[in-house]
């Protein structure tokens, strides 16, 4: 009967595994014009939906743009459209699993990172004289670090509501959820599962870490409320980031309001970044 037992909570926990990391795909209303929609193939050979907003100056810079888990390129809409109405070219993708890319497993940026490596290159392609920015929020700001090949080439980089690494990012979650002693005890069970999953331990899904890797400056950004990377995590991140980086936790806001901040105070110091960073 414990055997039974243990089998039944093994596979019951495998499935909950399976859910965290089932894809999301869904429909996606197209950008507004001046937006075009086109679509991309990772070095995988992996589908990517994107919306493209092309500056009027084909030398001006130019910025991605990466979503959250469960999201899709429409949650960077508003995002999108502020920044090409400030004069950057922008590309907004749908990361694998998600929106309307190829259905694929999610990996909690470290797969997801060779969709971001896509994207970037076609935006060089597309702008071989401008300077290139990133904007990831959650797991996008994961897969803009994580990787078989580290860190996105980028002249700026955005992370917003950023995990640590991956088992706070499994515990965090779980004891928002049911507590902390369930947390204590689910956490490691899910987290490994990274190994049979795709191959890496939890070791190699950790943006703290990867931070020593990134070679500009970097504005990290996040909640107040989050309950998913609360504050002391975007300091963490923040002080493990390269010198010149900056942070910025906008007041009152959970995990999923961050990406959708307009707070003009903020719109500024995101604005003063990237000027700076992306100056000509």
């Amino acid at each position: 009967m414990g055997m039974l037992a243990l089998i039944a909570g093994l596979t019951g926990i495998w499935v909950v595994g399976s859910a965290m990391t089932g894809a999301t795909n869904a429909s996606v209303e197209p950008a507004p014009a001046p937006a075009t929609e086109i679509r991309l193939t990772t070095s995988d050979q992996v589908e990517i939906a994107a919306s493209y907003w092309k500056a009027d100056d084909s030398t001006a810079p130019a910025i991605l743009l990466l979503h959250g888990n469960g999201g899709n390129r429409r949650d960077m809409l508003d995002m999108a459209t502020w920044l090409a109405g400030e004069g950057y070219s922008v590309l907004s993708i749908d990361m694998r699993g998600h929106g309307q890319s190829s259905p694929q497993s999610k990996s909690f940026g470290y797969l997801e990172a060779r969709d971001a490596h896509a994207a970037l290159a076609w935006l060089r392609q597309q702008h071989p004289a401008s300077k290139l920015g990133a904007i990831g929020f959650s797991l996008g700001g994961a897969a803009s670090v994580l990787g078989d090949r580290g860190p996105l080439d980028v002249d700026a980089l955005v992370m917003m509501s950023v995990y640590p690494d991956i088992r706070t990012a499994i515990f965090n979650r779980i004891e928002a959820a049911v507590g902390t002693l369930p947390a204590v005890a689910i956490e490691p069970m899910l987290s490994y599962q990274s190994i049979p999953r795709y191959g890496v331990g939890p070791d190699k899904l950790s943006p703290l870490a990867a931070m020593n890797k990134v070679r500009v400056p970097v504005m990290v950004v996040g909640g107040e409320l989050d309950a998913y990377t609360p504050p002391a995590e975007i300091e963490a991140m923040y002080r493990a980031a390269p010198p010149g980086s900056e942070w910025w936790i906008l007041e009152g806001l959970g995990h999923d309001e961050v990406v959708r901040a307009n707070d003009p105070a903020f719109r500024k110091k995101l604005e003063t970044y990237l000027v700076r960073s992306l100056a000509r």
